[in-house]
């Protein structure tokens, strides 16, 4: 009887999405000699992948013309679930890190006015239910830029509307004026699906933890930390909303709180609401091995990274779990406190980072391969 394993692993970041994951790691155990049936299920916690993991079981995607973080055009997509009243957006795919050069990147100068543009098309088709994957953002404008694309208009001291902001000019606002916000997101369920619990502000917020990851200096950490106590503020005057203390609000530099406070919505773990969509603990009831992974476990994935969320589950329903990783922090032991019964390294520790991406595909294929063969012949195997 072949053995039936379940192939849920995330991107990683850089050189493979999930889908292409799942795809590699189902390739090594198809040409193992172990008798396997792999089930790909690729996984997202809200990040890059979002879109793709939730319509794996079908769909419709649309393509949008809208501005990348440095308003520079280009094409996103977003999907509709079957039901045609669920869309899927994904920040990164219209204001992602991966957008941009790393000579490009620094929050003071970039925008999500694109994913506003995404989020108003999916209005627009009538979406009663919007969920917004959040992870990968290029930005920390406390989504100053997508309520400007959803007709939000900030003022300067002398009344008059600004232009186009981004996450330097903050301080600028003297005011917000919601009268031109469509009436239909009041009837919009928004869901923001998120893979950290930061604030908005302080030691843990958006600006200390997320900007120095996305390009500013600590002098710029500190005019954006500035700056978005000031907009936050002034948001809690016009709505009455208070959410900087609000666990997640800091995601995506501050967008998810900013989008909470104006519109409403809630925010979930990326990761449970797409197991939840996917059903998968029945998936894990006939599975004799959950395979996952992603490019590195460390102190990140211990906030609510896929991983670490598919494993919990596979350690409830009593199914060993080993995750495929190009690198990790924890020993074994570490590991298997955390519900991976096995974790394997996939990357020499000799092999410089730019060709372990390059050579990801066939790194996570050999690795695959290798686990297949040592589950055959016994030198790997689970109680």
């Amino acid at each position: 009887m072949d053995m039936k394993i379940l192939v849920a692993p995330n991107a990683f970041k850089g050189s493979l999405s999930a889908r292409q994951a799942a795809e590699c790691i189902a390739n090594g155990l198809i040409h193992s000699a172990l008798n396997a049936e792999p089930v790909l299920l690729p996984i997202a916690d809200g990040g890059d992948g979002t879109l793709d993991a939730f319509m794996s079981d079908g769909g419709q995607i649309h393509s949008v013309a809208v501005l990348d973080p440095l308003q520079r055009e280009r094409v996103a997509e977003f999907g509709v679930l079957p039901d045609g009243d669920t869309a899927i957006v994904e920040m990164a795919r219209a204001s992602g890190f991966t957008l941009l050069k790393p000579t490009e990147r620094n929050p003071l100068q970039t925008t999500s006015y694109g994913t506003g543009q995404l989020l108003a098309a999916a209005s627009a088709l009538g979406c009663q239910k919007i969920i917004l994957g959040v992870g990968g953002s290029a930005t920390v404008d406390g989504g100053l830029g997508a309520l400007q694309a959803l007709k939000v208009q900030f003022m300067a001291a002398d009344g008059s509307s600004l232009p186009m902001l981004v996450g330097g000019r903050l301080q600028e606002i003297a005011a917000v004026d919601r009268s031109a916000l469509s009436r239909t997101w009041r009837k919009t369920q928004l869901v923001i699906a998120t893979d950290v619990d930061n604030p908005v502000l302080g030691k843990r917020g958006a600006a200390a933890v997320f900007a120095p990851q996305k390009g500013a200096t600590p002098q710029q950490v500190k005019q954006l930390e500035e700056g978005l106590q000031h907009f936050f503020a002034l948001i809690e005057m016009e709505t009455g909303r208070r959410v900087t203390e609000l666990p997640g609000s800091g995601a995506a530099g501050a967008l998810a709180g900013g989008l909470i406070a104006v519109l409403g919505g809630q925010m979930v773990s990326g990761i449970s609401l797409l197991l939840d969509h996917h059903d998968f603990v029945r998936r894990l009831e006939d599975a004799d091995l959950l395979i996952t992974g992603e490019g590195s476990l460390d102190r990140q994935t211990l906030a609510g990274k896929a991983p670490l969320g598919v494993a919990r589950l596979a350690r409830q329903a009593q199914v060993p779990t080993v995750a495929l990783v190009g690198d990790s922090d924890w020993s074994a032991d570490q590991g298997k406190e955390m519900g991976f019964d096995a974790i394997i390294r996939i990357t020499p520790r000799s092999l410089p980072l730019r060709e372990a991406f390059a050579q990801a595909p066939q790194l996570l294929e050999h690795a695959a391969h290798r686990l297949g063969e040592a589950l055959e012949d016994g030198t790997i195997a689970f109680p």
